[in-house]
């Protein structure tokens, strides 16, 4: 895949006919609820819904992330994914097998399909948008399968009454009163959502930065155990 640059992009060519939209944080704040679903199930990876599969009698570690997408689909369609594919129209697409005998979504009036390697496109550039991580994490044996099946219940329990308020929300909110981050309310709304994340990562780097650099100072912090990567705020990973 080439390199991503989408620092001032507005959208992300997969194919001709198949493009990935950066929306601005105020579109998303709009319909924030729709778009990080979408988001979430176009990026999902088996251990991220490992419950979810069991419970449907699919053993997670035996599955793909395509598949897993495949299965996901009927969903997707059905939710408005306007903020991500623009006017992609995914109720149009159905499932069927190409030449090959691989499972595909084809459009066929607009003769749009959507392969494993489109997918991996998608969410590839979803992920950069959102410093998502790819969780591969698998199971070295049973015991190992059982246990982290168990804890991401116990989890799922913990957080099944939790209020949810906009993540988004709370991040500008915190953003706007940290001194390193110089937009304000309105400002941030017209950054893409790439943009602001791309903030937001700087602005963590710089305020550990400084709060390494005050330790060197007082003492506290040894220079020489300090990394390069440590001493540099003006990139980050």
């Amino acid at each position: 895949m080439p390199t991503i640059n989408l620092l001032y992009e507005h959208e992300y060519k997969i194919t001709d006919k198949i493009k990935v939209l950066i929306p601005t944080v105020g579109d998303i704040l709009h319909n924030e609820d729709a778009y990080y679903s979408a988001v979430s199930m176009l990026t999902a990876m088996p251990v991220d819904m490992m419950c979810q599969l069991e419970d449907a009698g699919i053993d997670f570690t035996k599955i793909s992330a395509f598949e897993l997408f495949m299965l996901l689909f009927h969903g997707l369609k059905e939710m408005d994914t306007s903020l991500v594919f623009g006017d992609l129209d995914m109720k149009k697409f159905v499932m069927m097998s190409d030449e090959t005998g691989n499972i595909v979504l084809l459009d066929r009036e607009n003769d749009i399909v959507i392969d494993r390697g489109i997918h991996a496109m998608i969410a590839t550039v979803l992920r950069r948008l959102h410093h998502l991580e790819q969780n591969r994490r698998k199971p070295g044996n049973e015991e190992a399968k059982r246990f982290m099946l168990r804890r991401a219940r116990e989890k799922a329990a913990r957080n099944k009454n939790r209020s949810v308020d906009s993540q988004l929300e709370s991040l500008i909110v915190a953003m706007v009163n940290t001194e390193q981050y110089k937009y304000n309310l309105e400002s941030t709304l017209d950054l893409t959502i790439y943009q602001f994340n791309e903030c937001v990562q700087q602005t963590i780097k710089k305020v550990n930065y400084d709060n390494r650099m005050y330790g060197v100072y007082a003492g506290t912090v040894n220079a020489k155990e300090l990394s390069q990567d440590d001493l540099n705020w003006l990139t980050h990973k």
